[in-house]
């Protein structure tokens, strides 16, 4: 830096503009077992003792114990500290709340639309989190109230579809519904897509919420809709749901939740193939017939 650079920051004035507050929302995600199910394993019959144990795809919600949205509830996230990177403050804010360190976690957006939150001008810059659920240990923050793995369940309608030689317009509606026990949340979001010039733009738009704060239904679903493109591409973000180690027929029953439809096997298994590497694990009991289990081939994630 030459002196009169120098010279010029220290006559700099960054008050003369408008600073907003910036913030770090996070979707964290996780394939679970419900708690019915757990306890419905533990007493079923014998004809069902072979059944795999049905596994959902959840979201870490957060109950606001302050306004606004008192009572409704939100993503984990926080605002960032002086001198803190937004990924620094994203990681701080995901250990607090969930007391693990190593999750997987990727920016997908900035969200700074004017009035998305009644305080004033907050910008989030939002992240998708994956971990093992089973290794949470939830704790919502001292100005929360409970803090619980809900249910996502993501619904698609196509409203309207307008095809030219050189642009398009289609609008999707997204109905989410979340549930915890007898919590349940909903919201209508509208998907645009205009294509102009070769080019895309999309936009969000929430049209009906209820007991989910802010803008955060439009949130979680640009997040778990991210999710699903990722997966489709080439899959390899699917292993961050993954143990250490895992039989084929995990991996794909985890496939098979976030995609929303079945797979065929021997397709699949055909397609990981470079991405596994067999171990001498097996899994045995449980009523089951004996699985080997598989770990990532970590060369080829590097590729």
């Amino acid at each position: 830096m030459t002196e009169e650079e120098k010279e010029y920051l220290k006559q700099y004035d960054i008050t003369k503009y408008q600073q907003p507050s910036i913030a770090t929302d996070m979707a964290v995600f996780s394939i679970m077992e419900d708690e019915s199910t757990v306890e419905q394993e533990k007493n079923r019959s014998a004809e069902n003792y072979r059944k795999i144990p049905e596994r959902k795809m959840k979201i870490l919600l957060i109950q606001r114990g302050n306004y606004p949205y008192k009572d409704c509830w939100a993503l984990p996230g926080g605002f960032c500290k002086k001198g803190e990177d937004v990924q620094e403050t994203a990681r701080r804010e995901l250990f607090e709340e969930t007391n693990v360190k190593n999750a997987y976690l990727q920016p997908i957006g900035i969200f700074g639309e004017v009035g998305r939150d009644p305080r004033g001008w907050i910008i989030s810059h939002t992240f998708m989190a994956l971990m093992d659920g089973k290794k949470c240990k939830l704790r919502a923050g001292t100005d929360a109230g409970e803090a619980h793995w809900f249910a996502i369940q993501l619904e698609k309608k196509e409203m309207k579809k307008e095809l030219k030689e050189d642009s398009a317009s289609i609008l999707n509606e997204y109905c989410l519904k979340l549930q915890y026990e007898n919590i349940e949340l909903s919201a209508t979001i509208f998907e645009k897509k205009e294509f102009e010039q070769f080019h895309e733009q999309v936009t969000y738009e929430i049209t009906e919420c209820e007991g989910i704060a802010f803008d955060h239904g439009k949130l979680i679903v640009y997040a778990f809709l991210a999710l699903q493109k990722q997966t489709e591409q080439d899959g390899k973000i699917v292993f961050n749901f993954m143990p250490e180690t895992f039989t084929l027929t995990e991996l794909q029953k985890a496939f098979e939740i976030i995609l929303g439809y079945p797979l065929l096997t021997a397709n699949f298994r055909r397609k990981m193939a470079d991405y596994v590497i067999e171990t001498e694990e097996i899994v045995e009991g449980a009523g089951h017939r004996p699985a080997k289990k598989f770990k990532r081939n970590v060369g080829r994630f590097y590729q």
